[in-house]
């Protein structure tokens, strides 16, 4: 059984959750710049690459250890949901996808994580946390109304939803093994999961050429380094410390990032509605990390 989950309050795991919602605030953007000039499938193919090929660097340099036995198992699992399937799934739902229909449909997540977690017998549902995952998604709902009238068809809006099925189908692997370094573990996952990606990228009939051009490059380049690199390697980390179901607040909190990113940096209108329903995604974040809380001072937990 996996060692008791952190409180969700601690300064070191809150941090953690804090740097992933802001980088993953980014890369959004950067996978729909990308998607413009690299094919979807081959460029989550590149990212792959480079961040298994950094990261494996990385634990040689610092004499870590790669997973072995059930550990390289869980981090084969993980890395295969999350990176062979989901990423793929996310880079083609957002070339048809608006981003606002695209960030309710990934705000799911809490809700597909709480139910697998249970169906493997990592938690316990919290009613309080369900109750907070639905508030969550009503403000990005809130936040991105004006979008969700927008023609789409049903196979790439399933296709995110899927996304986040594996999304969440990957923590709670990588949570249902043995406790491990999360650098190592994202080495082999990313390694694991580029293959994937690769066949994805050929049975499309994709072009493939290395790119050549700035513009081509540094999407690639931010998502490999930051989002892989960076941001995967603290939401492993995170995995050892929270439960899975807390960790996929992540996927609401991560528009409300986006939003004001874009207020921010592009000078893009921020609506009362923006507000609204980043103040309910705000209040589903605090009831969930109020139901880890109680249910970690309960006896029967």
């Amino acid at each position: 059984m996996p060692e008791p989950p952190t409180p969700p309050g601690a300064p070191r795991t809150s941090l953690a959750f804090a740097t992933c919602t802001l980088i993953w605030g980014s890369t959004f953007l950067f996978i729909r710049i990308g998607n413009d000039t690299v094919p979807p499938m081959w460029a989550a193919t590149l990212r792959l690459v480079i961040a298994a090929v950094v990261m494996a660097a990385l634990v040689h340099l610092l004499r870590r250890r790669l997973p072995r036995g059930a550990a390289l198992g869980a981090a084969a699992w993980y890395g295969l949901f999350q990176f062979g399937f989901n990423l793929p799934l996310l880079y083609w739902g957002e070339m048809v996808v608006p981003s606002g229909l695209a960030a309710v449909v990934f705000a799911t997540i809490p809700i597909t994580s709480a139910f697998i977690a249970r169906a493997f017998g990592l938690e316990r549902l919290q009613p309080l946390k369900l109750l907070g995952a639905l508030i969550a998604l009503g403000g990005v709902i809130l936040m991105f109304g004006g979008q969700l009238g927008a023609p789409v068809t049903a196979l790439p809006i399933l296709t995110i939803y899927l996304a986040t099925v594996f999304a969440a189908l990957g923590s709670t692997m990588l949570k249902r093994g043995p406790r491990q370094d999360p650098l190592a573990a994202n080495a082999v996952a990313a390694a694991v999961g580029a293959p994937v990606c690769l066949l994805a990228s050929v049975m499309l009939g994709e072009v493939r050429s290395l790119p050549t051009q700035w513009g081509q490059i540094h999407p690639i380049l931010y998502l490999a380094i930051l989002g892989s690199v960076g941001a995967f390697v603290v939401f492993a980390w995170l995995v050892n410390h929270w439960n899975v179901s807390t960790l996929a607040f992540i996927g609401v909190v991560v528009p409300v990032i986006a939003v004001a990113l874009g207020a921010l940096v592009r000078h893009e209108v921020f609506h009362r509605e923006h507000l609204l329903g980043s103040l309910l995604v705000l209040a589903g974040v605090i009831l969930a990390i109020v139901s880890d809380r109680r249910a970690k001072r309960s006896p029967a937990s």
